[in-house]
């Protein structure tokens, strides 16, 4: 399953009340290193795709969330577990250190 397109309307139905634990990408077209973990996070969306949704959040078209939750630097990504924040992780970082600290945090 690829990463899924999450809004400030959608967040609480595909994040907070999700069945399965939600890691949310922060993200803007105007971030390098946004882009550059794009790909990586749709591959471990594939192959984690049985343990957690990852969802991505474009904060230029959606600033409510963003907002609310306060997230101040991109790439930022929060993993969500029955409605609350887990765990985050700040930054760019090659696919299997974002594999390994997404599996670590699940």
């Amino acid at each position: 399953m690829p990463t899924m397109p999450v809004t400030d309307a959608s967040f609480e139905e595909d994040v907070l009340k999700a069945d399965k634990p939600v890691l949310v990408d922060f993200w803007a077209d105007w971030c390098g290193p946004c882009k550059m973990i794009g790909p990586s996070l749709e591959e471990i969306a594939e192959e984690l795709a049985d343990k957690v949704t990852i969802a991505k959040m474009d904060i230029m078209e959606n600033p409510g969330v963003p907002g609310q939750i306060g997230v101040q630097s991109i790439p930022l990504m929060v993993l969500f577990k029955d409605g609350k924040q887990v765990a985050h992780k700040l930054g760019a970082a090659p696919k299997s250190q974002l594999k390994g600290w997404l599996e670590s945090v699940l």
